[in-house]
């Protein structure tokens, strides 16, 4: 999910990333690594974590609920903080990945577990590189491209947005500023196939994609592109075939989009305000719509959103450092971790989550009641 021109306005941030994309870039160009992309260095909740349960749940059989508000653990990439926490739906942090260099880890923008369970898969775009941490362990095991260098040739990304481990182990990440979405083999370590490419950034999937920052790999195996200029979200399988493409009504900035349990699509407008549109894909109708303009419940830049089982919609609100669950009928907000406009890295706080995952996965509801 992009986060750029977090200080000016969506249009100058737009022409900047276009601008960035078009033009020729030598392959192994070093970045100048500001304060601000350093965060607030290593930082750790200090919370001593319990022993984390082995992965005995799948997206299609997951572990007992815990219920409204929350019905399962979270995985919240806390990007200035640059680690992972876990956080239970009683607000417990129950698992923690701190940096382990700066160097080589820092401002992770996106966690998801693999469709196992046992892996989280990490991007972070202003270090150019994405990687891999085992779950159990608690340790980087994988990473491509080379931290602080941009290009677009084998070993290089340039902004890399949503990596995903998919079911036959291949790693699928879009890369922004190349216009493209990479297809990883992970033992080798080299792109296998991609869609997109560098330096023509026009919207023509697969053949050629406009600044793509999203790429969700769906239960059937299709895969959800979402780009950025005209807020287009194309649906395709995984040879390539268009199923659907459509522009998001009502989003300025798409970020991230997902498939509801029925079919819809549910995507994040990083705005500010920002929002959350539930929209049909055949018909484009918007069937469901948050977007408060004041106060508490104003959203600012939110770049994920997902249903819950419960039907209710978690989301990440980056820059009021919050991650909050969203009652579907109500619209009120049921549940929150991180104290609103406030950032921090004690327990209860976050600076600037921007990335989450349900962990379906592990079963943390049997084993905390079995140390209460």
């Amino acid at each position: 999910m992009s986060r750029l021109g977090l200080a000016g306005c969506l249009a100058l941030s737009l022409l900047s990333l276009a601008a960035v994309a078009a033009e020729p870039q030598p392959d192994g160009t070093p970045i100048k690594v500001t304060p601000r992309m350093r965060g607030a260095g290593v930082v750790s909740s200090g919370v001593t974590l319990p022993p984390a349960p082995p992965a005995t749940g799948t997206r299609e059989h997951p572990v007992p609920s815990w219920g409204k508000p929350l019905p399962f653990p979270i995985i919240i990439a806390d990007r200035h903080n640059n680690r992972i926490l876990e956080v239970a739906p009683d607000k417990h942090i129950i698992w923690e990945f701190t940096s382990p260099s700066l160097k080589v880890y820092r401002a992770n923008d996106d966690a998801f577990f693999s469709p196992d369970g046992k892996e989280i898969s990490v991007n972070e775009e202003d270090n150019y590189d994405i990687h891999i941490v085992d779950y159990a362990t608690r340790s980087l095991i994988w990473s491509y491209g080379e931290s602080d260098t941009f290009g677009k040739g084998e070993g290089l990304l340039n902004f890399p947005d949503d990596v995903h481990i998919l079911p036959d182990g291949r790693v699928m990440t879009a890369d922004i500023r190349n216009c493209r979405v990479l297809f990883i083999d992970r033992e080798k370590e080299s792109v296998l196939s991609q869609w997109g490419k560098p330096g023509t950034c026009r919207h023509d999937p697969p053949r050629f994609l406009n600044l793509p920052n999203g790429s969700t790999p769906l239960d059937n195996g299709d895969i959800l592109i979402t780009e950025i200029p005209g807020s287009w979200i194309t649906r395709l399988t995984l040879d390539g075939k268009v199923v659907w493409s459509r522009q998001a009504p009502h989003v300025s900035y798409p970020s991230d989009a997902y498939m509801t349990h029925d079919g819809q699509v549910i995507v994040a407008n990083y705005a500010k305000p920002g929002g959350v549109v539930v929209f049909d894909p055949g018909s484009g109708k918007v069937t469901w719509e948050y977007s408060e303009k004041k106060g508490e419940k104003m959203l600012v830049h939110p770049s994920l959103a997902m249903e819950l089982p419960t039907g209710d919609i978690l989301l990440n609100d980056d820059e009021r450092h919050r991650v909050i669950v969203i009652d579907r009928k109500t619209k009120q907000i049921i549940w929150q971790y991180g104290v609103t406009d406030q950032p921090g890295h004690a327990p209860g706080y976050l600076f600037y989550p921007d990335g989450l995952d349900i962990d379906v996965y592990h079963d943390w509801k049997t084993t905390l009641a079995g140390h209460d």
